[in-house]
């Protein structure tokens, strides 16, 4: 299994040493040859407007709507779960695939970014029961999902932090960050299960 990394800008090297350490092949994609023979791809975080920009600059955005399209899975931690999304409320280039409108630095500023516990049934096994310490840096949050959205985790208060949509995850929080890769594993049983035959 090859895992593609956006890496045009923000904390892709987090998630390619997760998913080495898991034993996955990665690929750092920066051009659209880079997609080739992928089965799966992580849009991390960083600023979904540059990402955005960079990846138009690049002649990015047809080749990763085609990828996703084709089945394959897409991943979009923080900035990479804008990019993903319909609808930001805002004119930035968006791949509009996900069927959700999110809403950007939904907690605040960089000084406001906070750590909490969540429960994710959907990433739980029996090895492994815990909540997961999720880690919010200036992040978005999901305000609404279309009728195919799965929804995985909720803060407390009810806000939408983790979503999946066919073979399309989304997470407003940065897994990658965090020592726990039960995120990383579901992505890559993901993958597996889209690269198995038939």
């Amino acid at each position: 299994m090859k895992i593609g990394v956006l890496a045009l800008q923000g904390a892709f090297i987090e998630h390619v040493q997760t998913l080495r350490r898991l034993g996955a092949e990665t690929c750092e994609v920066r051009l659209p040859a880079d997609l080739e023979s992928l089965d799966g791809l992580i849009l991390p975080g960083g600023e979904s407007t540059t990402i955005g920009k960079l990846a138009v600059k690049y002649g990015l955005i047809e080749p990763l709507r085609a990828l996703a399209l084709a089945g394959k899975p897409l991943w979009g931690t923080c900035a990479g779960m804008i990019f993903m999304s319909k609808d930001a409320r805002r004119d930035q280039p968006l791949l509009g695939l996900m069927d959700v409108i999110v809403r950007r630095n939904a907690f605040g500023r960089q000084v406001d970014s906070f750590e909490t516990d969540l429960v994710v049934p959907a990433i739980a096994t029996p090895e492994n029961p815990r909540p997961f310490h999720a880690i919010f840096i200036r992040a978005p949050l999901i305000e609404t999902v279309g009728p195919e959205v799965e929804v995985l985790a909720r803060l407390e208060a009810g806000a939408i932090v983790a979503a999946r949509q066919k073979n399309w995850l989304a997470t407003s929080f940065h897994p990658e960050l965090s020592n726990d890769d039960r995120f990383h594993r579901y992505f890559l049983k993901l993958a597996e299960n889209k690269a198995a035959p038939g």
